[in-house]
């Protein structure tokens, strides 16, 4: 099997409604957004997928998010956009077209991980399976 790992980042606000603390206020993060894809086969030339093509995946979710609020964006409309939540957001839409990259590509490439750092100590992983 093999993984690849690649990252980027995005500046946002976020209020966590009901934490009883300072969370409670909208504050903002520079957020690093981890991402992780595995496959089983490599193409013709040695790769699973050009991490530019896989790349161009993660800025094209993350646009969505990057310099937002993230409670006014519709998936946190009714649930707190915790770090928790956001790093499930992201794995759903990248898997999402990461399905029709495989489609387009005769490949198999899955979401592996995706990890969302709120600050250089904490963060949150989703992950459907683990290994």
């Amino acid at each position: 099997m093999y993984i690849l790992t690649i990252e980027d980042y995005i500046s946002a606000a976020h209020q966590l409604k009901g934490y009883k603390g300072k969370c409670e206020n909208i504050h903002g993060h520079n957020w690093k957004v981890e991402v992780s894809v595995y496959g089983q086969k490599l193409n013709d030339i040695g790769i699973l997928i050009d991490f530019h093509d896989l790349k161009d995946i993660l800025k094209a979710v993350l646009q969505e998010f990057d310099h937002k609020n993230l409670n006014d964006i519709m998936e946190f409309t009714q649930q707190n956009p915790s770090s928790e939540l956001l790093s499930k957001i992201i794995y759903q839409k990248i898997e999402k077209m990461l399905k029709q990259y495989s489609r387009n590509n005769s490949t198999h490439i899955n979401v592996h991980s995706v990890t969302v750092w709120e600050s250089a100590t904490c963060r949150s992983t989703y992950q459907k399976k683990f290994f």
